[in-house]
């Protein structure tokens, strides 16, 4: 029995860690005097070192959320700039036009995220990432995208450069 409990702990903290990167807050401005605030964050791509994206989008405060009710939800508008911050060495990333799903984060109760996919342009050789928010239903047209080029970097490929 206990084997089977510690089996099954074991599982359980490998599926908590494995996954999209997590953000580090960098930044807050206030924007108005009813709490409402701004918030900057750092991400780093877990399969790609060298680039962080900077992530911002906006924190209801407390007295705004009583004045215009939807008390369980922020606005679906985000920003999103990345960069390179090291030398660049990519992972096992995911190459199909859909791209891969990098950093989420709950931006409601429970049925709104922000997210932020990378995707990567064969045919330019450049990383692109897609901040947006994703929804049960009425999704949201508002997104923001950045761009990473690769082209004349020295770049390492875990598995080899994409032909």
């Amino acid at each position: 029995m206990r084997q089977k409990l510690f089996s099954m702990f074991a599982v359980l903290a490998l599926a908590t860690t494995a996954g999209p990167a997590s953000a580090q807050q960098v930044g807050e401005v206030g924007v108005d005097w009813l709490g409402n605030d701004i918030i900057v964050e750092a991400v780093k791509d877990p399969k790609v070192e060298g680039v962080t994206c900077h992530v911002s989008y906006f924190d209801r405060g407390v007295i705004d959320r009583l004045q215009k009710g939807n008390w369980f939800e922020d606005p679906s508008d985000t920003a999103i700039s990345c960069q390179q911050t090291g030398p660049i060495k990519i992972g096992d990333i995911d190459l199909d036009e859909g791209g891969e799903e990098i950093f989420k984060q709950g931006i409601s109760l429970i049925w709104k995220e922000q997210v932020v996919n990378r995707i990567y342009d064969k045919a330019n050789d450049t990383l692109i990432y897609l901040a947006h928010s994703r929804q049960v239903q009425d999704g949201s047209a508002k997104m923001s995208m950045t761009t990473v080029p690769l082209f004349g970097q020295e770049v390492v490929w875990e598995k080899g450069k994409p032909q």
